[in-house]
Order: structure tokens, then C-alpha cells, then sequence
């Protein structure tokens, strides 16, 4: 059972989604709170998600995200905006949001978004992913930086790079290239550390300045959040 706290100041739109998301049989909405109450719901509630909204008038979605991601039992993090191209994105993500939810997501897809943010997957809107690969195209040197960190994997390790961009699960790379979900866990850390990124997310901007995924991630994008 996959365990979620929803963070919103509307009650419409917290009530909105525990209705969606509880009529899944594998996902149970363990409480919802404005962004006042969130840290302590959190820390009471232990959930594997939390969805948060990123502006609320009592406290900044970005101050709670800091402070839930720094704990140490850290549940998974997903911005929830009512904007495509939200000027937020790129700090939520570098906070270590694994994603964009917009509010307005079809209720067919929020349950399978939810057990891809479980799974370790990262959910991107189409908008939010172009935000974030057009957000440095930096100077020359920066890109050279990138790609020689690139060059620094291996080739199975840039083989999981491509997948984890695509939004895949450990578990779903594992089968995917077959290998165990374990050792792709390790190939994950591995690379998150050659590239000096902290999150799956961020891991897929060196990864497109290096033409590992010139489209693929766009893929992924429309996939996930359109």
C-alpha cells in the first residue's frame, strides 16, 4: 500500500484528490493538510509520497519541501501547481522535488503518477521538462563540464542514465536491461555522484547536453504529465 499525504490550502483540492486517489486499491491517502500543519502530518504519518502544494498563502511550498527533504526518513516529494511552466520548477527540483503534478491532471493518470513517484520514478509536466532542459543552456564550458562527466560512466551506467530520464522505477530498469533492482540502485548512485546531481531529475540535463537523449526525455515528459 502506497501511503500519501495530499498538502494543499484549498480543501477542494485536498478532498478532490483523496477521493481520486483513494479509489485505487494499492493507494491510501493518510491525511491531507494545509501548509501549516505539513511537516508535523508528515512526520506523524510517515507517508511514501507526499503531494505538495507549491503556493500556499501560510507557508512557502519550497520551505516545507526543504524541510521534509532534509529529514532523515525523507518521504518522496511532488510539486503540485496550477501553472505548466511554473518559474519554481528549476528550485523545487535542485530542493529535491522528484516532480510537477498539475492540479488539473486527469484522474486516470494521477494513480499511476503516484505509484511511479513510489517506485522512484520522477514525474515531469511536458512544459515543466522543457523548463528545465532549456533553463541553463549555459556557457561552452559548462557543457563541456557535463560531458566529460558523462564520459566518466560506464557504458551499462549510461544505459540506466537513459531509462532513469525516461521516468523508469529501479525495478522497471532492472527488467528493462535485466539486471536486479539492487544493482541498479547501485548503478543510480553511481551516477548521481560522477555527474555531481542529487536527484534522478537533475541527472537528465548533463545527460541531454551529452546527446545521450536528445528526445527521449521529451518523450518521457508527454508520457508522464500530459
Amino acid at each position: 500500500m502506497i501511503r500519501v499525504v495530499v498538502v494543499d490550502d484549498e480543501a477542494l483540492v485536498r478532498s478532490g484528490f483523496e477521493l481520486i486517489l483513494g479509489a485505487s486499491e494499492d493507494i491510501e491517502v493518510v491525511a491531507t493538510a494545509s501548509g501549516g500543519e505539513a511537516v508535523a502530518t508528515v512526520r506523524r504519518e510517515r507517508p511514501d509520497v507526499v503531494l505538495l502544494d507549491i503556493r500556499m498563502p501560510d507557508v512557502d511550498g519550497l520551505t516545507v519541501l526543504r524541510e521534509l527533504r532534509a529529514r532523515p526518513d525523507a518521504p518522496v516529494v511532488a510539486m503540485l501547481t496550477t501553472f505548466d511552466a511554473d518559474e519554481y520548477i528549476l528550485t523545487a527540483l535542485n530542493s529535491g522535488a522528484a516532480g510537477f503534478l498539475l492540479k488539473d491532471t486527469e484522474p486516470e493518470q494521477l494513480a499511476h503518477l503516484v505509484r511511479t513517484l513510489a517506485a522512484g520514478g520522477v514525474v515531469l509536466s511536458p512544459k515543466a521538462s522543457r523548463t528545465l532542459l532549456n533553463s541553463h543552456p549555459g556557457s561552452g564550458t559548462a557543457v563541456d563540464e557535463d560531458v566529460a562527466r558523462v564520459r566518466l560512466l560506464t557504458a551499462r551506467e549510461r544505459d540506466v542514465l537513459v531509462l532513469v530520464a525516461e521516468g523508469l522505477s529501479n525495478a522497471d530498469i532492472g527488467v528493462r536491461i535485466h539486471l536486479g533492482a539492487g544493482t541498479v540502485k547501485d548503478h543510480v548512485s553511481a551516477i548521481l555522484t560522477k555527474l555531481r546531481v542529487t536527484s534522478r531529475v537533475q541527472a537528465a540535463l548533463p545527460a541531454q547536453r551529452a546527446g545521450l537523449l536528445p528526445e527521449r526525455f521529451g518523450c518521457f515528459a508527454r508520457r508522464v504529465g500530459s
